[in-house]
Protein backbone atom coordinates (compact mmCIF):
# COMPACT_ATOMS: atom_id res chain seq x y z
CA UNK A 1 0.00 0.00 0.00
CA UNK A 2 1.50 3.40 -1.18
CA UNK A 3 0.54 5.40 2.49
CA UNK A 4 1.56 9.22 1.63
CA UNK A 5 2.30 11.09 5.00
CA UNK A 6 1.71 14.45 3.43
CA UNK A 7 -0.97 16.50 5.30
CA UNK A 8 -4.37 16.87 4.19
CA UNK A 9 -3.91 13.98 1.60
CA UNK A 10 -6.27 10.25 1.73
CA UNK A 11 -3.51 8.10 2.60
CA UNK A 12 -2.82 5.37 -0.49
CA UNK A 13 -5.43 3.05 -0.70
CA UNK A 14 -7.05 3.49 2.89
CA UNK A 15 -9.81 6.61 3.91
CA UNK A 16 -7.50 7.88 6.46
CA UNK A 17 -7.11 11.91 6.21
CA UNK A 18 -4.97 13.99 8.29
CA UNK A 19 -5.77 17.65 7.89
CA UNK A 20 -3.83 21.23 7.40
CA UNK A 21 -3.56 23.56 9.84
CA UNK A 22 -4.51 26.61 8.38
CA UNK A 23 -4.62 30.53 10.59
CA UNK A 24 -6.78 32.48 11.10
CA UNK A 25 -5.64 35.80 8.49
CA UNK A 26 -6.22 32.76 6.03
CA UNK A 27 -10.09 31.86 5.70
CA UNK A 28 -9.81 31.72 1.55
CA UNK A 29 -7.16 28.62 2.19
CA UNK A 30 -9.34 26.92 4.62
CA UNK A 31 -11.83 27.37 2.39
CA UNK A 32 -9.98 25.93 -0.24
CA UNK A 33 -8.71 23.00 1.43
CA UNK A 34 -12.29 22.07 2.98
CA UNK A 35 -13.16 21.66 -0.33
CA UNK A 36 -10.56 19.77 -1.24
CA UNK A 37 -9.97 17.59 1.77
CA UNK A 38 -13.23 17.48 4.05
CA UNK A 39 -11.53 18.54 6.91
CA UNK A 40 -9.25 21.76 8.30
CA UNK A 41 -7.70 22.55 11.48
CA UNK A 42 -8.63 26.28 12.25
CA UNK A 43 -5.67 28.03 14.66
CA UNK A 44 -5.75 31.21 15.90
CA UNK A 45 -9.40 32.02 16.87
CA UNK A 46 -10.58 32.90 20.42
CA UNK A 47 -11.10 30.20 22.38
CA UNK A 48 -14.81 30.69 22.86
CA UNK A 49 -18.14 30.15 21.84
CA UNK A 50 -17.96 33.63 20.14
CA UNK A 51 -14.56 32.63 18.65
CA UNK A 52 -16.47 29.31 16.98
CA UNK A 53 -18.87 31.12 15.69
CA UNK A 54 -16.12 33.98 14.34
CA UNK A 55 -14.37 31.11 12.73
CA UNK A 56 -17.87 29.33 11.01
CA UNK A 57 -18.79 32.86 9.59
CA UNK A 58 -15.06 33.29 8.26
CA UNK A 59 -14.58 30.38 6.67
CA UNK A 60 -18.43 29.46 5.33
CA UNK A 61 -19.00 32.98 4.89
CA UNK A 62 -22.36 34.40 2.98
CA UNK A 63 -23.40 30.18 2.73
CA UNK A 64 -24.42 30.30 6.24
CA UNK A 65 -27.91 29.92 6.66
CA UNK A 66 -28.58 28.03 10.23
CA UNK A 67 -26.63 27.50 13.55
CA UNK A 68 -27.60 25.82 15.78
CA UNK A 69 -26.52 25.98 20.21
CA UNK A 70 -22.97 25.33 20.44
CA UNK A 71 -22.17 22.62 22.78
CA UNK A 72 -19.95 22.25 25.61
CA UNK A 73 -18.46 18.88 26.40
CA UNK A 74 -16.49 17.24 29.14
CA UNK A 75 -15.38 14.15 29.80
CA UNK A 76 -13.13 12.60 32.46
CA UNK A 77 -11.49 9.51 31.94
CA UNK A 78 -13.22 7.94 28.84
CA UNK A 79 -13.40 5.42 26.35
CA UNK A 80 -13.16 5.96 22.75
CA UNK A 81 -16.30 7.04 20.49
CA UNK A 82 -16.10 5.24 16.77
CA UNK A 83 -16.49 6.97 13.77
CA UNK A 84 -19.67 8.81 13.05
CA UNK A 85 -21.18 11.74 11.52
CA UNK A 86 -22.75 14.45 13.33
CA UNK A 87 -26.72 14.36 12.94
CA UNK A 88 -29.45 14.30 15.17
CA UNK A 89 -33.52 15.20 15.78
CA UNK A 90 -34.18 18.01 18.69
CA UNK A 91 -37.22 19.74 18.23
CA UNK A 92 -38.04 21.93 21.87
CA UNK A 93 -41.17 24.36 22.26
CA UNK A 94 -40.25 27.33 23.69
CA UNK A 95 -42.37 30.13 24.95
CA UNK A 96 -44.92 28.10 22.53
CA UNK A 97 -42.53 28.36 19.72
CA UNK A 98 -41.13 25.36 18.29
CA UNK A 99 -37.05 25.65 18.21
CA UNK A 100 -34.90 23.22 16.28
CA UNK A 101 -32.00 22.36 18.85
CA UNK A 102 -30.50 19.58 15.93
CA UNK A 103 -31.24 18.63 12.60
CA UNK A 104 -30.45 15.53 10.52
CA UNK A 105 -29.11 17.16 7.56
CA UNK A 106 -26.31 19.56 9.32
CA UNK A 107 -23.72 19.60 7.02
CA UNK A 108 -21.06 20.97 8.55
CA UNK A 109 -19.47 20.73 11.72
CA UNK A 110 -16.81 22.44 14.26
CA UNK A 111 -15.10 21.15 17.10
CA UNK A 112 -13.41 23.51 18.75
CA UNK A 113 -10.89 22.02 22.16
CA UNK A 114 -11.24 23.77 25.37
CA UNK A 115 -9.13 21.38 27.44
CA UNK A 116 -6.91 18.98 26.18
CA UNK A 117 -6.57 15.87 28.26
CA UNK A 118 -3.55 14.82 30.25
CA UNK A 119 -2.88 11.87 27.65
CA UNK A 120 -4.65 10.82 24.85
CA UNK A 121 -7.43 11.57 23.39
CA UNK A 122 -6.15 12.17 19.43
CA UNK A 123 -8.49 12.45 16.41
CA UNK A 124 -9.23 10.52 13.61
CA UNK A 125 -11.34 10.71 10.22
CA UNK A 126 -12.29 9.06 7.59
CA UNK A 127 -13.07 9.92 3.73
CA UNK A 128 -17.05 8.51 3.62
CA UNK A 129 -16.95 8.92 -0.03
CA UNK A 130 -13.92 6.87 -0.69
CA UNK A 131 -15.22 4.07 2.31
CA UNK A 132 -18.74 3.86 -0.40
CA UNK A 133 -16.70 4.11 -3.35
CA UNK A 134 -14.45 1.33 -2.50
CA UNK A 135 -17.45 -0.61 -0.89
CA UNK A 136 -19.06 -0.60 -4.21
CA UNK A 137 -16.33 -3.19 -5.11
CA UNK A 138 -15.25 -4.17 -2.08
CA UNK A 139 -18.56 -5.77 -0.59
CA UNK A 140 -21.12 -5.11 -3.65
CA UNK A 141 -23.55 -6.13 -0.74
CA UNK A 142 -23.04 -3.73 1.94
CA UNK A 143 -22.98 -0.96 -1.35
CA UNK A 144 -26.67 -1.89 -2.09
CA UNK A 145 -27.68 -1.50 1.34
CA UNK A 146 -26.23 2.06 2.00
CA UNK A 147 -27.67 3.05 -1.59
CA UNK A 148 -30.51 1.36 -1.60
CA UNK A 149 -32.13 0.66 1.89
CA UNK A 150 -34.59 3.03 4.06
CA UNK A 151 -34.03 3.06 7.74
CA UNK A 152 -34.95 5.08 11.00
CA UNK A 153 -32.04 7.02 11.58
CA UNK A 154 -32.89 7.48 15.38
CA UNK A 155 -35.54 5.23 15.75
CA UNK A 156 -32.85 3.07 18.49
CA UNK A 157 -33.18 6.44 20.87
CA UNK A 158 -37.27 6.54 20.38
CA UNK A 159 -38.38 7.25 23.72
CA UNK A 160 -34.95 8.28 25.55
CA UNK A 161 -34.55 11.37 24.42
CA UNK A 162 -37.26 14.29 25.41
CA UNK A 163 -37.16 16.61 21.98
CA UNK A 164 -36.88 13.54 19.82
CA UNK A 165 -40.04 13.67 17.49
CA UNK A 166 -42.44 10.77 16.98
CA UNK A 167 -42.34 10.35 13.47
CA UNK A 168 -39.17 8.51 11.99
CA UNK A 169 -36.94 9.53 10.37
CA UNK A 170 -36.78 8.40 7.31
CA UNK A 171 -33.61 8.00 4.64
CA UNK A 172 -31.14 6.15 2.99
CA UNK A 173 -27.14 6.00 4.47
CA UNK A 174 -26.34 7.51 0.89
CA UNK A 175 -28.52 10.20 -0.14
CA UNK A 176 -27.86 13.50 -2.18
CA UNK A 177 -28.73 16.70 -2.21
CA UNK A 178 -30.92 19.00 -5.11
CA UNK A 179 -27.71 20.38 -6.13
CA UNK A 180 -26.14 17.21 -6.37
CA UNK A 181 -23.92 16.95 -3.03
CA UNK A 182 -23.54 13.65 -1.77
CA UNK A 183 -24.20 12.39 2.01
CA UNK A 184 -22.99 9.36 3.66
CA UNK A 185 -24.57 9.18 7.46
CA UNK A 186 -22.99 7.22 10.15
CA UNK A 187 -25.03 7.10 13.23
CA UNK A 188 -25.89 4.37 16.02
CA UNK A 189 -29.41 5.35 16.28
CA UNK A 190 -30.28 3.54 13.03
CA UNK A 191 -33.10 0.97 13.39
CA UNK A 192 -35.38 -1.06 10.30
CA UNK A 193 -38.65 0.71 9.81
CA UNK A 194 -41.60 -0.66 11.53
CA UNK A 195 -42.74 -3.91 10.21
CA UNK A 196 -40.33 -3.61 7.29
CA UNK A 197 -40.54 -7.08 5.39
CA UNK A 198 -36.73 -6.81 5.08
CA UNK A 199 -35.77 -5.98 8.84
CA UNK A 200 -34.06 -9.01 9.28
CA UNK A 201 -31.59 -8.35 6.15
CA UNK A 202 -31.52 -4.93 7.37
CA UNK A 203 -30.54 -5.37 11.19
CA UNK A 204 -27.51 -7.65 9.67
CA UNK A 205 -26.36 -4.85 7.62
CA UNK A 206 -26.09 -2.52 9.58
CA UNK A 207 -24.22 -4.35 11.67
CA UNK A 208 -22.17 -5.02 8.99
CA UNK A 209 -22.02 -1.60 8.65
CA UNK A 210 -20.99 -0.96 12.03
CA UNK A 211 -17.93 -3.71 11.75
CA UNK A 212 -16.67 -2.49 8.94
CA UNK A 213 -16.36 0.99 9.89
CA UNK A 214 -15.04 0.36 13.11
CA UNK A 215 -12.54 -2.12 11.57
CA UNK A 216 -10.67 0.94 9.86
CA UNK A 217 -10.03 3.19 13.01
CA UNK A 218 -6.76 1.10 14.21
CA UNK A 219 -5.28 1.96 10.73
CA UNK A 220 -6.39 5.77 10.17
CA UNK A 221 -3.45 8.58 11.37
CA UNK A 222 -3.97 10.42 14.49
CA UNK A 223 -3.86 13.86 15.18
CA UNK A 224 -4.63 16.57 18.53
CA UNK A 225 -5.97 19.56 18.89
CA UNK A 226 -4.08 22.16 20.99
CA UNK A 227 -6.45 24.46 23.40
CA UNK A 228 -7.82 26.85 21.15
CA UNK A 229 -7.46 24.93 17.58
CA UNK A 230 -10.94 24.26 15.53
CA UNK A 231 -11.42 21.05 13.42
CA UNK A 232 -14.02 22.15 10.80
CA UNK A 233 -15.60 19.23 8.64
CA UNK A 234 -17.79 18.64 5.93
CA UNK A 235 -20.64 16.72 7.54
CA UNK A 236 -21.97 14.76 4.68
CA UNK A 237 -18.28 13.54 3.39
CA UNK A 238 -16.03 12.71 6.85
CA UNK A 239 -16.56 10.60 9.90
CA UNK A 240 -14.83 11.60 12.70
CA UNK A 241 -13.98 10.14 16.06
CA UNK A 242 -11.49 9.76 19.00
CA UNK A 243 -9.35 7.55 21.00
CA UNK A 244 -9.76 6.96 24.81
CA UNK A 245 -8.08 9.82 27.55
CA UNK A 246 -6.92 9.82 30.82
CA UNK A 247 -8.06 13.09 32.56
CA UNK A 248 -10.39 16.13 32.00
CA UNK A 249 -11.06 16.73 27.85
CA UNK A 250 -13.81 19.67 26.79
CA UNK A 251 -14.40 20.52 23.62
CA UNK A 252 -17.47 22.59 22.49
CA UNK A 253 -18.97 21.86 19.48
CA UNK A 254 -21.20 23.65 16.88
CA UNK A 255 -22.91 22.02 14.06
CA UNK A 256 -24.93 24.48 11.22
CA UNK A 257 -26.64 23.80 7.56
CA UNK A 258 -25.21 25.83 4.67
CA UNK A 259 -27.26 26.90 1.44
CA UNK A 260 -25.71 23.58 0.15
CA UNK A 261 -27.19 21.45 3.01
CA UNK A 262 -30.07 18.71 1.89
Amino acid sequence: MNVSSAHGSVLGSTVGILPERVGAGRTRDARRLLARDGAVVLTGWECSADGLFAAAAGVLGSGLRQLFPPRLRRAADAGPVHLHADSFDVLLDVGGVPVRQRDPDEDHVLVQCVDAPVSGGASFLADAYRFVDDCREADPELWAFLTGYDVDLYGAWAGQVRGLPDTPRVARHVEYTRGGRRVVRRTDGAVPLHRDPEAGHVRAMLDRFEKAVHALEDGLPRFTLAEGEILLLDNYRCWHGRDAHDGDRAVRILTLRTADAR
